[in-house]
């Protein structure tokens, strides 16, 4: 609930420090006293954008904070799931702008967005004018009455999982059957290139192999002119170190160094046979015939990484892989597909089943709903209403179920039920909307409800029904958590009011500020005494009021 209110420098507003209660509170004053200059400064608090030209004149910056007690298990989950600071069951807002045009928001003293304001305020605070009629036409809003008196919350959350599941895995189908289509469309394509490479019996190393083996048959003839050339030599050198080896092993009985010098020479001459052996064994012999088979081998492997912009055989072996991997994918794909087309038919029948579960409960609220309402409706001066739910079948699931809904409504016994926004005048679809809130009271708690003079053009046995539904919406729950505030112009239902608020303007030589002060009884006798007879308050004004705020008229 709103339990403290803190305004400086809006508007006429100076400096305005209130606090509010639970329970049903009227907030009354003259015309042009400052009423509707709180409820936009209140508005600017939750949300709604403001400009450099609500500041007060002469002020360098104004400043709206609310305080908020008693909050709800949806207002605990907002600060959890945004990582704010929460704390006592209360929070804070406030919003500050500058005369440049600046503005800043606060919850619990955290900067954050106007949307993050926006999104916490729905929890807390609810206002409704005469002239705000959106909602009430709103077809979520009029879905989420309709399950709030079905209250059948679990079968609701069942169906939203259910039809989530089903909705996520319905988009995988979609997405595996476009890739199915592009598949078959690439299909022939990523078959020829497979064959190709296939064909080619491509081998890891073998470009490799092959460019060496070209190099040395492009030069067989020099290579063989250089090994024969290599072994003539090799063979002259050989004779020699054999004959110098014999020649000083005869002197090796009279000099000793001579047995060693000869081993010496015996190792290189043997050497030099093993050289000259390996010569002879590389022996090369031009091979036309094989000098184009490997040409013709490596124009293959060439012409397939110019094609598919590979630099060697392994990536292209790698490609050839990946294409079978391709192959495989597709050729399973269809089982892909039918698996998920399987699985996304039995998601389907579920939630369909779970739907049908919230359309029955929905039809019995609407029954409910129209009953309660028109038993509601009739004392606020609509003798001959007719209220519909109408519930429309919906050939598809939706994320509320298979049905649509549509709040009809009638006046007049001549005119059939429409649609609220075609047929309901302001003053109307004001009391259907305070029926609304009554009705709901009684199935959840709500969040503080301020109404902005929604009794307009009412007076007399109408507007004290009408404060007697604000009044029951406390009544309906329990009071240290339900909280109303009704902005009014009229006396009956001021005086049901269990709190009452005055606001009222006065001229100092700065100019005209508006303030707002909570009445004491006295005080509210001579209030609602004035509301009755004006300016001049009579002892019959005073009985009066005394006579509507239940007090003893002998006092």
């Amino acid at each position: 609930m709103l339990s403290k209110l803190y305004i400086q420098n809006y508007a006429l507003i100076e400096n305005l420090d209130i606090d509010f209660q639970s329970g049903f509170s009227v907030i009354t004053g003259e015309t042009g006293a400052g009423k509707s200059i709180i409820l936009g400064a209140l508005s600017i608090l939750l949300g709604n954008r403001a400009d450099s030209t609500s500041i007060a004149p002469s002020a360098k910056r104004c400043i709206v904070e609310a305080t908020f007690s008693q909050l709800d298990e949806k207002a605990a989950s907002f600060f959890e799931e945004h990582d704010l600071d929460y704390y006592d069951n209360e929070c804070t807002i406030r919003r500050e702008l500058t005369d440049t045009g600046k503005s800043r928001a606060f919850i619990n003293d955290t900067p954050v967005s106007l949307n993050q304001v926006r999104e916490l305020s729905t929890l807390l605070v609810d206002v409704h004018s005469q002239h705000q009629t959106l909602l009430l036409n709103n077809a979520d809003f009029q879905m989420d009455v309709l399950d709030s008196v079905a209250g059948d919350d679990d079968t609701l959350e069942k169906y939203q999982a259910d039809y989530k599941q089903y909705l996520s895995v319905s988009r995988e189908l979609q997405q595996l059957e476009q890739e199915a289509e592009q598949n078959r469309e690439a299909l022939d394509f990523i078959q020829f290139q497979h064959k190709e490479l296939q064909s080619a019996n491509l081998a890891e190393g073998e470009q490799e192999e092959l460019e060496e083996e070209l190099l040395v048959l492009e030069n067989a003839e020099n290579i063989k002119q250089a090994i024969f050339d290599a072994q003539n030599l090799l063979s002259d050198i050989t004779e020699k170190i054999h004959a110098a080896g014999r020649t000083i092993g005869k002197i090796a009985n009279v000099f000793q160094p001579a047995a060693q010098l000869s081993e010496r020479l015996d190792s290189c001459s043997i050497e030099l046979d093993d050289i000259d052996s390996t010569i002879a064994a590389n022996d090369i012999n031009f091979d036309p015939q094989r000098l184009e088979e490997v040409n013709q081998r490596l124009d293959t492997i060439y012409s397939l990484q110019k094609k598919y912009h590979k630099a060697t055989t392994r990536e292209l072996l790698q490609l050839q892989a990946e294409l079978a991997d391709k192959l495989n994918s597709i050729v399973n794909h269809d089982d892909i597909v039918h698996e998920k087309q399987q699985l996304c038919k039995e998601l389907y029948t579920k939630a369909l089943s779970t739907a049908a579960q919230l359309t029955a409960a929905r039809k019995q609220a609407a029954t409910k709903i129209e009953q309660e309402l028109i038993t509601r409706l009739k004392p606020l001066g609509l003798p001959n209403i007719s209220f519909l739910v109408q519930l429309t079948p919906l050939d598809e699931l939706a994320p509320f179920g298979q049905e649509k809904v549509c709040f009809l409504f009638s006046s007049n016994k001549s005119t059939p039920p429409r649609s609220l926004e075609k047929i309901a005048s302001g003053g109307e679809i004001a009391r259907v909307m305070l029926s609304l809130k009554a009705m709901l009271a009684t199935h959840r708690q709500l969040p503080t409800i301020i109404f902005d003079e929604i009794d307009t053009g009412v007076s007399g046995r109408i507007a004290d029904e009408m404060g007697s539904a604000m009044e029951g919406i406390c009544n309906a729950a329990d009071h240290t958590t339900s909280q109303v505030i009704c902005i009014t112009h009229n006396p009956q239902i001021a005086a049901r009011g269990r709190h009452h608020y005055r606001v009222f303007k006065q001229d100092t030589v700065l100019g005209a500020h508006t303030y707002i002060e909570q009445l004491n009884p006295d005080q509210r006798i001579h209030e609602i005494a004035k509301m009755l007879s004006g300016s001049d308050v009579s002892e019959a004004a005073i009985s009066n009021a005394k006579t509507l705020l239940k007090y003893d008229t002998q006092d």
